[in-house]
């Protein structure tokens, strides 16, 4: 089934403005291929550098406001148009390659899709659907399914609120606030139906009717189809239902969940798309699972067998072993909503409220990851650590076979290496990695080039980039005190102290208290030295929001700021409020070491380590999540967290205070005659060469193919 998109009803061109030389940049602009590729983002960025900066770099923002002499000047300028001429050559060919390799059985038949579920996206700070590392996950995912022509789907929800603007209070406090978004100003399509109309569908089992408009990103090849249910014809409490990621409310949560999964299903259904491979990206949709064996029931099939022809072709990634971080809803929701729905699957209310019981919990509620291990065929935690955390969390499913062989495989996260190399770190491999080397970057060997980089190149380069986040940084201070809302202090503690020449570290992640924020304040004494000393300062930049109803990781966020304004701290502390993809570029590029202190096993995987490492920067983290694989005693710094010790957390703390005086502060400071810390270099030169390969969203998604996708047809 052929549908169209528009952005706007009627067809009227998005900017008429545009020169007809220049026509290509609409087309350009409303496809996220833009954003992960250097060359097209200079296109934008050229015509005024002010605008898009204004724009935050968003094109469709920016050619609203750009005035037309700007646009006429770069239409008759011969440099700008070679390089428009060579970008659209490129972008077009990229939409026509169908590359196919390790991706057999699946590449050929491209009617047979791939259909990923996922709660949130992260792709581009213009498209704000996302809270963390799980929506920035599967933005890293479906990108790199694009470059390899993977003929993959992708479902979501609009969420025109967003998830939440993060503003820091003088007392320290978080504040949410609501910043919807402009969908016409934003690379947002709607999806129109054959009668020329938005398609709207009706979600299933919902009464009073809920239903959905279908819109549509562009993500290079892969369409991203969201769903909305912000619509006049749905009742005022409905219409709220998609506005915002991860509501409170338990009740509205459920009511996400089964428009995610029983209406994405059927969205796919009115898109034509009805064969495919469902890959749930964590618990949120697994009610997709349901839609697919109804439809076979119906077909006179019992739900035994429905269950078995559905679940060979079945995925579910786990994403976290925090009991909090699995959805559970009270049995009289649950058969609230679905007491009609069952009947259709040949299940009585007992026998469906089973799919959904903890065995060790039966009486705690409907558990949605333990709804999706059952049904789903292939399962996987995401790091190598966490699927043994898992099988251990999970056993009492399959409790007649041994832990070690519970049916949870893993496959360790990655980062998409084009979205999360900087653009001057990248020109630098094109000098000395060879030729196409960006085409094989998930092969270790390319990687073992970096050594022929001269010192010099790689520490001015890096130092570069340090200045450009101390710059972004003590301007978003500056932005916050013309608004006028904030006290001296919190412009204070917002960077405005910071200096390149000193050695960073970075710290930016969700503000949960296993997280452990402030461990490195655990002995203030020792710490108030380090960052204080007189030759070999150095200096913390701290971001991160809580969720907002975690108000234990909203204390800790306050007891953060409250240690930041200490003058006895030298200004060597800073927070940065309102992390998001724009921020979390600058720290990843721009900090000399990235921390992470979790309390052990609760940290998955992490990725935010990932994307340092592809930039040079290494790891000083608790041995969890991906650090376990990653660390080879050459490229960072480990710290084992001893369970059984008196005090565990007071003896980490002074582990990473023994490593920052004996080792990293005098590696980081050993300066040659040319002002050069070849050492430290060196230590940069390994992080790449034994993370960047190993731990990228290529081999991430080959892996998924290989184990998974190539076994479900």
């Amino acid at each position: 089934m052929t549908l169209d998109t528009e952005k706007k009803m009627g067809g009227v061109p998005l900017f008429p403005h545009l020169p007809s030389r220049l026509a290509g940049l609409e087309e350009l602009a409303e496809n996220l291929w833009w954003s992960w590729n250097p060359g097209a983002r200079m296109l934008f960025k050229t015509l005024d550098r002010q605008a898009w900066k204004e724009s935050g770099h968003n094109p469709d923002k920016m050619f609203r406001e750009l005035p037309q002499d700007f646009l006429e000047k770069a239409a008759s300028d011969p440099d700008y148009l070679n390089r428009y001429d060579a970008v659209m050559e490129s972008f077009h060919h990229y939409m026509k390659i169908k590359r196919c390799g390790v991706l057999d059985p699946v590449c050929p038949d491209r009617n047979y899709s791939v259909a990923y579920f996922s709660a949130e996206y992260g792709l581009h700070r213009s498209l704000p659907f996302y809270a963390g590392g799980l929506g920035f996950l599967a933005g890293d995912f479906i990108k790199e399914c694009s470059d390899l022509c993977l003929p993959l789907v992708a479902v979501g929800f609009m969420y025109p609120d967003g998830y939440f603007r993060q503003q820091i209070r003088d007392d320290g406090w978080q504040e949410n606030f609501v910043e919807s978004i402009n969908r016409d100003a934003a690379p947002i399509s709607r999806v129109m139906d054959t009668a020329g109309q938005q398609m709207v569908i009706r979600v299933p089992l919902t009464d009073p009717p809920i239903h959905v408009a279908v819109w549509k990103v562009d993500v290079g090849q892969v369409p991203l189809y969201l769903m909305d249910t912000e619509l006049e014809i749905n009742d005022p409490w409905n219409r709220t239902i998609t506005a915002r990621l991860y509501t409170g409310d338990m009740e509205q949560r459920l009511r996400q969940e089964i428009i995610l999964g029983l209406g994405g299903a059927q969205m796919l259904k009115k898109l034509g798309i009805d064969h495919y491979i469902l890959h749930l990206n964590e618990g949120h949709a697994a009610f997709a699972l349901l839609e697919r064996i109804r439809a076979t029931v119906s077909e006179g099939k019992d739900f035994a067998a429905a269950l078995a022809q559905h679940i060979k072709t079945t995925i579910f990634t786990t994403h976290t072993p925090v009991s909090a971080g699995h959805d559970v809803f009270p049995f009289q929701m649950i058969e609230k909503y679905f007491h009609s729905y069952w009947p259709g699957l040949g299940l009585d209310r007992d026998a469906f409220l089973n799919l959904g019981i903890h065995p060790e919990k039966p009486e705690s509620g409907f558990n949605m990851t333990a709804f999706a291990l059952r049904l789903s065929g292939h399962r996987n935690a995401v790091s190598k650590r966490h699927a043994k955390v898992s099988r251990q969390m999970w056993h009492s499913l399959w409790p007649d076979v041994p832990e070690d062989e519970v049916p949870i495989d893993h496959i360790t996260n990655g980062v998409h290496v084009p979205t999360w190399i900087e653009p001057k770190i990248r020109l630098l491999l094109d000098r000395y990695l060879g030729a196409g080397w960006m085409n094989n970057h998930d092969d270790t060997a390319v990687w073992q080039r970096i050594d022929t980089i001269p010192d010099t190149e790689l520490w001015r380069t890096h130092y570069l980039l340090k200045m450009k986040l101390m710059d972004a940084v003590r301007e978003r201070s500056r932005q916050r005190w013309v608004i006028g809302d904030s006290g001296p202090s919190i412009i204070l503690t917002g960077g405005v102290f910071l200096d390149p020449s000193v050695l960073t570290i970075g710290f930016a992640r969700r503000f949960a208290t296993y997280k452990r924020a402030l461990l490195i304040f655990k002995d203030l004494p020792r710490l108030k030295k380090i960052l204080k000393d007189r030759w070999r300062p150095i200096q913390i930049i701290f971001a991160g929001k809580a969720h907002p109803s975690d108000d234990p990781g909203k204390r800790v966020l306050q007891n953060l700021i409250n240690l930041a304004r200490d003058p006895e701290l030298g200004g060597r502390i800073a927070f940065v409020e309102d992390y998001g993809e724009r921020l979390a570029q600058y720290l990843v590029h721009g900090v000399d070491i990235w921390l992470n202190t979790p309390l052990p096993p609760f940290e998955a995987c992490g990725t935010s380590g990932m994307k340092a490492a592809l930039n040079g920067v290494p790891h000083l983290s608790i041995l969890d999540g991906w650090w376990e694989e990653g660390f080879n005693g050459r490229n960072g710094w480990a710290v084992k967290h001893e369970e059984n010790h008196d005090d565990p957390e007071e003896k980490d703390a002074q582990k990473i205070y023994h490593l920052l005086e004996k080792e990293i502060i005098p590696l980081y400071y050993s300066m040659s005659e040319n002002s050069i810390p070849h050492e430290w270099v060196k230590l940069m030169k390994e992080t790449m060469k034994s993370n960047a390969a190993r731990f990228s969203a290529r081999r991430m998604v080959k892996q998924y193919v290989e184990k998974f996708y190539n076994k479900s047809i």
